[in-house]
């Protein structure tokens, strides 16, 4: 195998130290084989986007192949389940909001500890929350909308990819900042979803940029609203929520890489420098670019405060608007 070596130079490694990816500190090859990226939700979302995304080029420096599987089901339990499980030191998930700041506080009981069966190896990218309507509806921006809502209350809807996912907690961040009342339709995963806001058969929605700018860009869906701070580049027309009336109001997804604890803290340095190199990587940085998507590629130190920062902001919020998962 053809070792190859990786400046940790990329985005939050600050040392410009050189690292062999093919061999760890104790001269043992890694990775041997093919390695599993395991995706814990239905392919057609922003998920799926990154994780190609920083697939491909964690291929090219690795040495190996890495491949994406989604493995949808249970809000993301089935998948991280399983990985947490795994010992083949080749199986790694997609770490995101929902299953890392949202499920632990909406279960009573989970299978497994998300800060305790994984390693965090590096913060992949954020992803821009998009409020949309469907073009039946009349409103053409969010205060239209919330005055829409006040006037029907619950005789609006809007889709998720499911309870607990991160549309689901956008838009009831969105109900308790605006005090309206829309009733939550979950689905199966944002492509499921997607279909029937298109359709016209959901009201409204809350999803991540690279899965629905394409449908914003034809007028088959209407954005009312970005959860960002500032406009974003792709919809410079569209305003914030905070623009809006909402001060402060800020959502926005996010997405990184995970490994099971049993993974060798050898092979997470070296998938962790790989995968800080591999986002930030031009080829990687365009393609999200065009999504909408920040690459970003980090330490596992500074994901893991990162990870902890997420749940302490998130646990009351959801407890305030009684998020539960599916039954």
């Amino acid at each position: 195998m053809t070792r190859r070596s990786a400046l940790l130079g990329a985005a939050g490694w600050g040392a410009s130290a050189v690292l062999p990816l093919g061999a760890s500190a104790q001269g043992s090859a890694w990775p041997t084989k093919s390695i599993r990226f395991v995706v814990p939700f239905a392919p057609g979302g922003s998920s799926e986007i990154v994780a190609r995304s920083a697939a491909v080029e964690l291929s090219r420096l690795l040495g190996q192949s890495v491949y994406v599987d989604n493995k949808p089901g249970g809000a993301g339990n089935v998948a991280m389940q399983e990985v947490a499980r795994a010992e083949d030191q080749h199986t790694v998930i997609l770490g995101h909001i929902g299953t890392l700041a949202v499920n632990p506080f909406i279960f009573d009981k989970l299978p497994y500890d998300v800060n305790r069966d994984f390693r965090p190896v590096s913060l992949l990218a954020k992803v821009p929350s998009l409020y949309l309507v469907n073009n039946d509806v009349p409103a053409r921006n969010l205060k239209e909308f919330v005055a829409l809502a006040k006037a029907k209350p619950g005789q609006l809807n809007y889709g998720s990819a499911g309870n607990g996912s991160a549309g689901h907690l956008a838009f009831e961040y969105l109900k308790m900042a605006t005090g309206t009342f829309i009733t939550h339709v979950p689905y199966r995963g944002t492509g499921p979803q997607l279909t029937d806001l298109l359709a016209g058969r959901l009201d409204a929605a809350s999803v991540g940029a690279p899965a629905v700018l394409q449908f914003i860009k034809s007028g088959k869906l209407r954005c009312i609203a970005t959860g960002t701070p500032q406009r974003i580049p792709q919809l410079p027309d569209v305003p914030t929520v905070a623009e809006q009336g909402f001060a402060g109001f800020e959502m926005t997804q996010w997405y990184g890489l995970q490994a099971p604890a049993s993974m060798s803290a050898s092979a997470v340095d070296m998938l962790a420098a790989a995968a800080a190199k591999a986002i930030t990587a031009p080829a990687a940085v365009e393609h999200l670019s065009k999504e909408a998507a920040i690459a970003v590629g980090s330490t596992p130190a500074d994901y893991a405060r990162f990870i902890a920062q997420e749940q302490q902001r998130w646990k009351p919020v959801l407890a305030r608007a009684k998020v539960r998962p599916d039954n």
